[in-house]
């Protein structure tokens, strides 16, 4: 039991780890697509908790972000994220149809509003605005 335990705290630790060098890693860069990826794992946090506290947003729209948040948070993922380049490809994916998926259910401006990071990275996410 006690060497589950720190595996267990040790996964945590590296994943905790990889998480602050993505966000280091998105300060220092120059801006550009590079600091844009970077970024985008934690910009998709932020929008997460965002959106789950607004009232705007109806709560089919809050469950697909909440789960989206969920699946990023934990350790357990299809691509294991210590593999370079394709570790978080799974996260990328899950989020970004999350976010396709509140983009068809709330205003785009309570997305953009939620959206730290910049806005035609999850304006391309979102794709043309239904008129």
């Amino acid at each position: 039991m006690r060497d589950w335990l720190t595996w267990l705290g040790v996964a945590v630790a590296c994943l905790l780890a990889s998480w602050a060098l993505l966000v280091l890693l998105a300060r220092r860069l120059p801006p550009g697509i590079l600091r844009d990826l970077a970024a985008f794992i934690p910009d998709c946090l932020t929008t997460v908790r965002r959106l789950r506290k607004d009232p705007r947003v109806p709560r089919r729209a809050k469950v697909a972000v909440v789960v989206a948040g969920l699946w990023v948070a934990s350790p357990i993922d299809l691509i294991p994220e210590f593999l370079p380049v394709i570790g978080p490809l799974d996260d990328i994916v899950v989020v970004a149809l999350a976010l396709r998926y509140a983009g068809r259910q709330v205003p785009r401006q309570v997305l953009l509003d939620a959206w730290p990071g910049e806005p035609r990275l999850l304006l391309r996410l979102l794709g043309p605005a239904a008129d």
